[in-house]
């Protein structure tokens, strides 16, 4: 597997809890000092619960739960976080050195490390294996054979690069600039994200504790070559100018220029390669979905590559893992992209209308919600998965692709370190029998019924693979046998 970033930690981490023989190089020589991707939000936390104690992520970060938005010292909109019904319903501000720090460290247990300042130069397959070669420090090359190759090795990608895949997109001809750094004056106790809309451009502070910050700002339309990285002074005259007024910025931890990238490959698997994370798709920060999504992509890719790699299951599922998650990066790069043109309005009249329409509509409940839920990803699911059972029509609980919420308390979903589908129903000889059938894929412990009158197949990843009505168990059967390689589902 190439890359060690948090995606590449978190396909790594995965695949050794479940007990796949993995390695992992990275040219690199050390993990990133920098605060780079700076949440995570509530639907990867809930993925994360599985992997690593949560609350090491926690204590490296910090809660927050509203948003505002906010023109010529009017509030335009305050979207609460604590409305999405999730055991972490807020943004965990971490910054990534940190969740790379924990990720390692997760790893390690799992007794596996990151090879560094090893690069992945060029691979090939050959049959039922691909050949890559590494290049070491000491300028070494070695020849490894695995069954499958990961490209988890960010927007440069040697492996998207090797695959000859088109990263389909635009570079936005606008220039940003970046600041990490610390703050007095803030007045929100705890910590909360706002969101300046001015006449010369946006303005964002996002909390990383309660002094530091990272500020982003919008420089306006790019001309010529990229602009120097900012100094102190010019990023408190940026503020001086947009920001609330008596702010004062100090001790400056990481100052850059940026312009922004929204690419995409069409198809994150060719062969026996695939891509996840920045390999297959780059957007706007705006909204701070790029580590998530590319977390998503490898605990989406891991239970499948655990099942096949154990032959426990057949290629339809792996087939599944593009269509679904290529889909998820369509809609992340359409909504990122929407936010950010909406942000940069540079018109005035434009403006008026953006501010008063934002106003108007963010003043509605339900729609303070969906964003919500949207922001937070809990939202996100799989409606037309080619993994999808059937669905009972009429039939109250979440239907095939929906997210099945963990409970207040964080009960997790999976038992062990195997990748299991499990059961929600009233418990009785026929799920035994079920269980009984099949004990490598679907996990021995029943879970109540979702609904009163249901059944409820999930996902390894928490997302509903079926659902039928109770009494109606041989439908759950049916899927399962259908995921077993297709001579053993024949032969059974």
């Amino acid at each position: 597997m190439a890359g060690a970033g948090p995606v590449g930690l978190t396909m790594a981490s995965e695949l050794a809890r479940f007990g796949v023989s993995v390695r992992v190089v990275d040219k690199a020589s050390q993990r990133t000092d920098k605060s780079k991707a700076l949440v995570l939000w509530p639907r990867t936390l809930e993925l994360l619960q599985e992997l690593a104690p949560v609350d090491d992520f926690i204590a490296a970060g910090q809660k927050v739960v509203t948003a505002n938005m906010w023109s010529g010292g009017a509030s335009i909109a305050h979207i609460h976080l604590d409305v999405v019904k999730s055991p972490y319903p807020y943004a965990l501000m971490v910054p990534q050195s940190e969740t790379e720090r924990v990720l390692e460290e997760r790893l390690g247990s799992l007794r596996l490390a990151v090879e560094r300042q090893v690069e992945l130069v060029r691979f090939e397959e050959r049959g039922e294996k691909v050949a890559s070669v590494l290049r070491h420090a000491d300028g070494r090359e070695e020849t490894v054979e695995s069954d499958w190759l990961v490209g988890c090795d960010g927007a440069h990608s040697a492996v998207r690069h090797g695959l000859g895949m088109e990263f389909e997109g635009d570079t936005i001809q606008n220039d940003f600039v970046l600041a990490d750094i610390h703050v007095s004056g803030m007045r929100a106790d705890p910590p909360e994200l706002n969101i300046y809309l001015h006449r010369e451009g946006v303005l964002v502070f996002f909390p990383i504790t309660s002094t530091r910050y990272r500020v982003i700002a919008d420089l306006g339309e790019a001309k010529g070559e990229r602009p120097a990285d900012p100094t102190l002074p010019h990023i408190q005259a940026i503020i001086d100018q947009r920001g609330p007024g008596s702010i004062a910025v100090s001790d400056p931890i990481w100052l850059s220029a940026f312009r922004i990238n929204e690419r995409k490959v069409r198809d994150y698997r060719r062969g026996r390669v695939f891509l996840a994370g920045d390999a297959a798709h780059v957007h706007s920060p705006a909204g701070g979905q790029g580590m998530n999504t590319g977390m998503q992509d490898a605990f989406n890719l891991a239970w499948k590559l655990a099942l096949a790699c154990r032959n426990i299951c057949g290629p339809d599922v792996l087939d599944s893992y593009s269509s679904e998650r290529s889909l998820i990066g369509d809609r992340v790069l359409a909504d990122a992209g929407r936010l950010t043109a909406i942000a940069t309005i540079r018109n005035p009249i434009l403006q008026t209308v953006r501010n008063t329409m934002g106003h108007m509509l963010l003043g509605l409940a339900p729609l303070r919600e969906a964003m919500a839920g949207k922001l937070t990803e809990v939202s996100i699911g799989y409606p037309g998965s080619p993994l999808n059972g059937q669905d009972a029509g009429g039939l109250d609980g979440p239907a095939p692709g929906d997210r099945i919420a963990p409970t207040a308390d964080g009960t997790r979903w999976t038992v062990g370190d195997a990748p299991r589908f499990m059961l929600f129903a009233e418990a009785g000889d026929d799920t035994e029998r079920l269980c009984l059938e099949f004990p490598d894929l679907l996990d021995r412990k029943v879970r109540p019924a979702l609904h009163d009158g249901g059944l409820w197949l999930a996902r390894p990843d928490g997302y509903t693979a079926a659902a039928t009505r109770a009494g109606n168990i041989a439908v759950l059967a049916d899927y399962l046998r259908a995921l077993r390689p297709r001579s053993e589902s024949v032969s059974s």
